[in-house]
């Protein structure tokens, strides 16, 4: 019996600490990837590994802020897995997450498959796959302890910090998607903070975000499928919670949502 690659070894060790809510300082350096392409490598095992379908993609670090914090050159991008994504006004387990921030974002579902292709898709293209548009609240972790520190192989490694998802009510696309820079974004805190962002915050335009999530996960083999959806980074700057808080957004045109911190 072969000994498993060191891509699969890495997304087990991950996958199985995510699971059992454990951390750790870093991969074994025997599996541990060292460019971006390694990193994919890792993630793309992750599903057979959980056994669970992904419901969608998220992008981490779309602003420079969010990028300088974890020491990368760019946004970096996860799957997000089906049971770990809630309705609209769920109540989300803190209990293992050392990261303990809401994030506020635009979500855009898939209604045909964009698969790899040499050139990629234009814009137009992209937006005519998009089926629905979708508030959402993410919650992000990372398996790794002193993740500003981990480098971006093993942060794509580990899935882009994917962890929990909250999605709210579809509003079909129109016109509007191409204000989305200029879309603001409030969110209210149970404790008072009334902290506000816009569209822009993401890349400079949630569209461009999702167009860029695209042509990633393409470079790297992978599909964005009919039915998924892409959570497309955070539009205000992500919001420490603690248990017994709530956290309510207003997206506009796109709607509201809400979740609470257990």
């Amino acid at each position: 019996m072969h000994d498993p690659t060191p891509a699969l070894a890495a997304a087990r060790l991950l996958a199985g600490h995510w699971a059992a809510g454990r951390h750790l300082a870093e991969l074994p350096a025997g599996c541990r990837p060292a460019t971006r392409a390694d990193g994919h490598a890792v993630r793309a095992q992750w599903p057979a590994v959980v056994g669970q379908p992904v419901a969608g993609w998220k992008i981490a670090a779309t602003s420079t802020a969010g990028q300088q914090h974890i020491a990368v050159t760019g946004p970096l991008a996860g799957p997000v897995f089906a049971h770990r994504v809630h309705a609209d006004g769920a109540q989300v387990s803190l209990a293992t997450n050392r990261m303990r921030v809401a994030e506020c974002e635009i979500v855009f579902r898939l209604g045909r498959t964009l698969a790899p292709r040499a050139g990629g898709y234009t814009r137009q293209e992209v937006l005519a796959a998009v089926a629905s548009l979708h508030p959402g609240i993410e919650v992000p972790d990372s398996r790794f302890l002193q993740f500003e520190r981990a480098g971006e192989a093993q942060l794509i490694a580990d899935g882009a910090c994917t962890d929990q998802m909250v999605l709210g009510a579809p509003v079909p696309p129109d016109a509007r998607v191409q204000d989305l820079p200029a879309l603001v974004v409030q969110a209210t805190v149970s404790d008072g903070r009334r902290p506000q962002g816009v569209g822009r915050n993401v890349l400079g335009d949630p569209v461009e975000a999702l167009v860029w999530l695209v042509h990633e996960l393409g470079a790297a083999g992978q599909a964005v499928e009919a039915g998924q959806f892409v959570t497309t980074g955070a539009c205000v700057p992500p919001i420490p919670v603690v248990p017994g808080q709530r956290v309510e957004a207003d997206f506009g045109w796109i709607g509201r949502i809400s979740a609470s911190f257990a």
